[in-house]
């Protein structure tokens, strides 16, 4: 295993004294230089002056990954230096969900950290002593964040319009996206995984039922509480306590979700696991938002004679009023910190939905009947837009390979290079204190918590992860003060082994290797 050599290879520096030693040096080095690439600012004698270091190389070696498998690259978060590590920086990998990096950053260059989406809200009809004689019309614009105590504020606001009963239906338009219909499961058969949950114009509470379990011993039962409600749904409201230890409490539980209209529990709750939470996409989700709507309506002593459809908004129609997202910056950090891939899927369509006017190439927008442009979301034109935004704002011939642009994908591909590249624009932004904010700081919160290692507090890292890829990219605080900017992936069915060696490249960033 070769020794991690000084910053600079000998033979490069002026005077080039010691031949042997560094011919030597030289040949250690070569199985590991063999596999580096030179990226844009480098010398050959940088590139070759920076084989992997030796704790990086050891834990990949005992995770029996190739280095052929692996890409990393470390540079100064401000620019303008040779990268202090580059390997393979340039080849185009699965990044999984560090792809919501790409996604995010130009979400808050186009359209600005104050972002806000609208759903509109329509009264079709005349109000009279508490009655709404015709329909309620909401409008999804594509918010992320329509989650259960957030459409209670919205039909709170409908009955502070003094509507208690309404005479008519209710009616979901949720037009602004146009999506093929698509399996939640289709991705890895885990359809009632709520990461799985599909974008939607009108997204409510990613269309996931939200379970809690509260033991109560008196009773030797856990009560069962659900939300939102959904009107048709019942949910078994009890379940036996059992002894044994929490380790897997959803399995003893042997939850049956076969019947949507069912859910029941055949199995037991360990009293050992005090109160816990579990969140399943609801496993008929073409119908989640018609029954949350009905069913928070009904649950919050509104009552209604129609029922609860499909339709589509007056386009010329003036709503009774607009009910705002967070701001983007808000949504962009529960996007990055948590890895929220419907919510990144959100925000890529919103790209387009929100464009004033169509990319010169691309097919104009359809028009409503009185001729008036109708601004429509569609993958693709999302993918037109944020290509056409990474070659203004970063240039170069690596932009990403964009699917969904959430990373949970097996078509999405970008190089560590043109991350690190992007990690640098933006930090020299002024946007950096946004998207940098919106990371997962390293043993801290977001999907870095559990992590303990001497870089603790001092990371923002963005992590990925997929059947055989991991990856990890963000910023690190070196000890000195200085800020770099380290990206790692790894595509190999063992990916997952690579943790450790990701750990060791953060420690030895950390000391500015």
């Amino acid at each position: 295993m070769p020794v991690a050599p000084p910053r600079r290879f000998p033979g490069c520096a002026a005077g080039r004294s010691g031949f042997d030693a560094v011919l030597l040096r030289l040949l250690a080095w070569l199985p590991i230089c063999l596999s580096t690439w030179v990226v844009p600012g480098l010398t050959a004698c940088d590139a070759m002056a920076q084989p992997l270091p030796a704790e990086v190389a050891l834990a990949l070696q005992r995770a029996k990954l190739p280095l052929d498998a692996v890409a990393m690259l470390v540079v100064d978060a401000q620019g303008g230096s040779p990268a202090r590590l580059s390997h393979r920086a340039t080849v185009a990998m699965n990044p999984a969900s560090v792809m919501k990096l790409v996604t995010t950053f130009a979400a808050l260059d186009l359209l600005g950290p104050a972002f806000v989406w609208t759903t509109p809200v329509y009264i079709d009809g005349s109000v009279r002593d508490g009655t709404l004689f015709g329909n309620l019309v909401i409008k999804g614009q594509g918010d992320p964040k329509l989650v259960v105590e957030r459409l209670w504020m919205l039909l709170r606001r409908v009955q502070g319009l003094g509507i208690r009963s309404i005479r008519g239906d209710i009616i979901l338009d949720n037009s602004a996206f146009a999506l093929a219909e698509s399996d939640p499961g289709r991705f890895d058969g885990e359809a009632l995984r709520p990461y799985n949950a599909t974008p939607d114009a009108l997204l409510l509470n990613y269309k996931s039922l939200v379970m809690r379990f509260v033991p109560d011993r008196s009773a030797n039962a856990a009560l069962v509480q659900a939300e939102p409600p959904l009107a048709g749904v019942t949910v078994q409201p009890s379940v036996a306590l059992s002894g044994g230890d929490c380790s897997d409490y959803r399995g003893s539980l042997r939850a049956d979700f076969s019947d949507p209209l069912r859910i029941r529990f055949s199995g037991s709750y360990p009293a050992s696991c005090l109160e816990r939470v579990w969140a399943v996409a609801y496993a008929e989700p073409r119908s989640y938002a018609a029954r949350a709507v009905e069913g928070l309506w009904l649950a919050m002593g509104g009552k209604l004679i129609g029922g609860v459809r499909s339709g589509r908004a007056n386009p010329v129609a003036v709503p009774a009023f607009a009910f705002e997202s967070p701001t983007l910056a808000e949504t962009v950090r529960d996007i990055n910190k948590f890895s929220n891939n419907v919510m990144a899927q959100q925000l890529f369509l919103t790209l387009s939905l929100s464009a004033p006017a169509p990319a010169a190439g691309r097919a104009p927008p359809p028009v409503a009947a009185d001729g008036a442009p109708v601004q429509v979301a569609t993958l693709e034109a999302s993918r037109d837009v944020l290509r056409r935004w990474w070659q203004e704002r970063l240039g170069g011939d690596d932009a990403p390979i964009l699917d969904n642009a959430s990373g949970l994908s097996r078509d999405e591909r970008i190089s560590a290079q043109a991350l690190a590249r992007l990690l640098q624009t933006a930090y020299r932004s002024s946007l950096m204190p946004e998207l940098m904010s919106s990371l997962p700081i390293a043993g801290v919160d977001g999907t870095l918590r559990r992590q303990r290692s001497r870089a603790s507090g001092s990371a923002h890292l963005k992590t990925g992860s997929l059947r055989d890829v991991v990856s990890i990219a963000g910023y690190v605080h070196a000890a000195s003060g200085k800020r770099y900017v380290m990206v790692a992936m790894v595509n190999h069915a063992n990916a997952e082994a690579a943790r450790p060696a990701f750990d060791a490249l953060l420690d030895w960033v950390l000391r500015e290797g």
